[in-house]
């Protein structure tokens, strides 16, 4: 009989952003950055290093900087993934060769490998009974960011991820619905979808909500929030690096 226990973690997690006092051992640490090292990669690359955050005084101005998120700093375990388009530049002109920079698509393929090789992580905790939570603000605060973190322009924060041992009312706490397959899987080629199917989602997973009203504030507190606006800010500054550099 085959064990579904991998399949069934990955319908039952949910983000978890509170934790109770336990530690997580570092062989449990290492078993999930292994598991996360194991990740398909473009060319077998691992286009991404992978920062371990101990020091409470960085987790304490992450915390800030990820759009002020205590439950940060008080994470036991905080990895920073990069995508990271200097390790291969390097070692190539470490053999002498005339290469040209990396340029978006590279850093395209660099993000993929890191969220890959992060989501490997999320499920291998999830088998060893901690929670965890992604945190895309990392990408905030561009300038701040780089210096706290020792980035080089080549380099940015793709994604954060807290891990540690669900506190009970996490545990407890109902994971929010998903859409059907049919509202997110398409055959072929891509169709936007009509108003009215929109409208029917909603409908599904947020029973007796208004959708005009419900979207309203939805979108008012995410999409139009300045943390959405000065991601978009931040994530341009680091791109021109990879539209702006000099060739070989």
């Amino acid at each position: 009989m085959r064990d579904h226990s991998l399949l069934q973690s990955l319908f039952d997690r949910k983000s978890v952003r509170a934790f109770t006092d336990r530690p997580v051992p570092d062989e449990i640490r290492h078993l999930i950055i292994d598991a996360g090292i194991q990740a398909p990669s473009a060319g077998n690359q691992q286009l991404y290093t992978i920062l371990d955050i101990d020091d409470q005084a960085i987790k304490d101005r992450l915390a800030e900087l990820c759009d002020h998120q205590p439950f940060v700093a008080r994470a036991p375990f905080v990895l920073v993934f990069l995508a990271d388009t200097r390790r291969w530049l390097d070692a190539y002109r470490a053999a002498g060769l005339a290469v040209r920079d990396p340029g978006p698509g590279d850093l395209l393929l660099a993000c993929a490998d890191a969220l890959i090789a992060a989501q490997n992580m999320v499920a291998a905790a999830s088998l060893l009974g901690l929670g965890s939570c992604y945190i895309g603000d990392v990408l905030e605060n561009r300038e701040e960011m780089t210096e706290l973190l020792g980035l080089d322009p080549l380099v940015l924060p793709v994604t954060l991820l807290v891990f540690g041992y669900p506190a009970p009312e996490q545990a407890a706490r109902a994971k929010p619905p998903r859409p059907r397959r049919e509202y997110l899987v398409q055959k072929n080629r891509y169709t936007p979808r009509t108003g009215a199917e929109l409208r029917a989602l909603h409908g599904e997973l947020n029973p007796g909500e208004d959708y005009d009203s419900w979207m309203a504030a939805f979108c008012e507190r995410k999409y139009m929030s300045g943390f959405a606006r000065e991601m978009n800010r931040s994530a341009g500054e680091y791109l021109k690096a990879f539209y702006s550099a000099p060739g070989p």
